[in-house]
């Protein structure tokens, strides 16, 4: 620990020794009965030892969603006790905590509760508690800290949403996903002429007496999907505590818990200057990793060209739903969509709006870049449009099902007879 000194410690000896030399060039006993008292503090405070502090911290919950609130328990126990005892937990941006005083005697331990409130999402490390220790005169005091480093995971808050994406071609596993292809399954699509080889539970009775010959019900099987999230890392727009990152980690979170939900295969891409990804798996292992890489999603700024051909075969499988969630603020990465496109992936563009993070004062000399910045960034999305990508907008304010129902709605209109 490191000691200090309090400044009326210095004062009080100068008082102290002021009055003794009174006392001794006036010859009278008054004085040293006014530098007595400063006399006696200075030597209660310079006869208080050490003291000598033991910390354990403990987290309630190692794993916490946005807005919720983690309690720290701190146990003290000391063999030097201090009359005035300041606790203080550090905690990083993103979480909000405060401070706490308790009088801590010789041979005693507490255990005190401090909580505090997980306002973003992320990766943090908490347990280090720095702490003061006082005298009772407060003329001396300590500073040391304590306790060990503990990870803590908070997760993004999720959007709500009724509805997703279909993809245009599903997988050969079962699933929640009615495929357009005829086989076993519940869902009605057709009635045929019967063919020998015909299950006879399949025979659609009334329209076999309605024509007098043998019809047979076709469905739809239940099938799942591969789902990849495309998830754009090269750049950013940051403002007042808000970020295109932050809202596309949100989004990406929101995706693969509901996809998985429904039994589809759900994989990860984080396409920038720091390349990650996850093979397209189920089941909840699966959520778990992809929000914990999430969490390490952070914009790495690279002048590297890159592209596809970087990323392992297998993560991206054939007739894969590919969900790109960029800010479309990187040429490499419309390149690199552009050529999945090319590939015959099923491809829908999320365009994270940065539009509301960078808006200019009217009036501004930067209004006519500002302008030509969103006509570029309209040719970019007539060059999606122009080799069938859907490219939708989520703004800010926006609930995440607004540009789901939008792509649900283009494609119930792009599709053919």
């Amino acid at each position: 620990m490191t000691a200090h000194t309090s400044r009326r410690l210095p004062a009080y000896a100068a008082l102290a020794a002021a009055g003794l030399v009174a006392a001794l060039a006036l010859g009278r006993v008054e004085p040293v009965a006014l530098a007595a008292p400063f006399l006696l503090a200075i030597l209660a405070g310079l006869a208080v030892h050490e003291p000598q502090v033991s910390v354990g911290v403990s987290l309630d919950r190692d794993r916490m969603i946005e807005g919720d609130e983690v309690t720290a328990t701190i146990t003290l126990s000391s063999t030097r006790g201090a009359d005035r005892f300041e606790l203080f937990l550090p905690l990083p941006a993103g979480l909000e905590g405060a401070a706490r005083a308790v009088r801590l005697r010789a041979g005693e331990e507490q255990t005190i509760e401090l909580p505090f409130r997980c306002d973003h999402w992320g990766l943090y490390s908490v347990g280090r508690v720095l702490f003061r220790a006082r005298d009772m005169l407060g003329l001396r005091s300590w500073e040391g800290e304590g306790g060990e480093a503990r990870q803590l995971r908070v997760f993004p808050r999720e959007e709500t949403l009724r509805s997703l994406i279909a993809p245009l071609e599903t997988q050969v596993f079962a699933g929640n996903q009615v495929s357009r292809a005829r086989g076993e399954g519940i869902e009605f699509a057709d009635l045929r002429e019967w063919q020998p080889g015909d299950r006879l539970r399949r025979v659609n009775w009334r329209a076999t007496a309605l024509r007098r010959t043998l019809w047979v019900n076709e469905q739809n099987p239940e099938r799942n999907t591969d789902v990849v999230l495309f998830l754009d890392t090269f750049a950013e727009v940051r403002a007042e505590g808000r970020s295109t990152n932050d809202h596309a980690v949100r989004a990406a979170a929101t995706l693969a818990h509901i996809y998985l939900q429904r039994k589809d295969r759900v994989g990860l891409v984080g396409f920038g200057g720091f390349l990650s990804w996850l093979v397209p798996a189920s089941g909840t292992r699966q959520l778990y990793a992809i929000v914990e890489t999430l969490l390490t999603a952070e914009v790495v700024h690279s002048f590297a060209l890159r592209g596809v051909d970087v990323l392992p075969p297998r993560t991206l499988p054939p007739k894969a739903l590919v969900l790109a969630i960029t800010p479309l603020l990187d040429n490499r990465t419309a390149a690199a969509l552009l050529d999945l496109r090319a590939r015959g992936y099923d491809l829908i563009v999320v365009e994270v709006s940065p539009l509301e993070l960078v808006a200019p004062e009217p009036g501004s000399s930067l209004e006519l870049a500002h302008r030509l910045w969103r006509l570029s960034r309209d040719a970019l999305r007539w060059r999606y449009e122009q080799v069938g990508v859907p490219v939708v907008t989520w703004r800010e304010g926006e609930p995440l099902a607004v540009p789901i129902e939008e792509v649900n709605a283009f494609r119930h209109l792009a599709r053919p007879a």
